[in-house]
């Protein structure tokens, strides 16, 4: 396979810049297990459930932003390493605080971390779902704050993201409540 430069890369007709991608369906192997991890661990809330094959879930009331089935997959085991499929989900987060308390319960949950990565663009800390599905949850830099090269350009980085800092900086919330004004 040859490496293309990225402007032998690029489209004559570029996507919309409003387009996102709205939803993420998983095939996991166990439905209660899954609904389990997403709303009793990252906290997303049910919004659907078809029978014993599928589950939908979402944050704020949209309709989901993460579909759980076992159609393909129940009983199933993840993919073996080295093999092709999703790399990871990324959950953007709309501040420190947030991220700090979504990582509280990942911990408290006893999950373990796989990594945690400042990209200069954004800080990110990744781990795996029961069902083996990459996971990454995130906090974006204002993009006049990312790394630019010389010609300015966007140069994502890859150093260390201080957890320990993430959580001391944002205590859980029912510290910041009874905090004094």
């Amino acid at each position: 396979m040859t490496s293309r430069s990225p402007s032998q890369n690029q489209t004559p007709r570029p996507i919309h810049p409003g387009v996102s991608i709205g939803h993420v369906h998983l095939k996991v192997a166990d439905l209660e297990r899954a609904i389990d991890f997403y709303c009793g661990v990252l906290g997303f809330a049910l919004t659907e459930r078809l029978g014993k094959q599928a589950a939908f879930v979402s944050a704020g009331g949209y309709h989901h932003h993460i579909g759980l089935n076992t159609w393909e997959s129940e009983g199933g085991a993840p993919p073996p390493r080295g093999s092709t499929g999703l790399y990871h989900v990324a959950i953007l987060y709309p501040d420190h605080a947030s991220l700090a308390d979504a990582l509280r319960r990942v911990l408290q949950a006893g999950v373990e971390l796989q990594g945690a990565s400042d990209h200069g663009v954004s800080e990110a800390i990744y781990f795996s779902d029961p069902d083996g599905n990459g996971i990454e949850i995130y906090v974006d830099r204002p993009r006049e704050a990312w790394p630019r090269d010389a010609e300015g350009n966007m140069r994502m980085t890859r150093s260390p993201f201080d957890l320990r800092a993430l959580l001391d900086k944002n205590p859980p919330a029912l510290e910041r409540a009874s905090e004094p004004a």
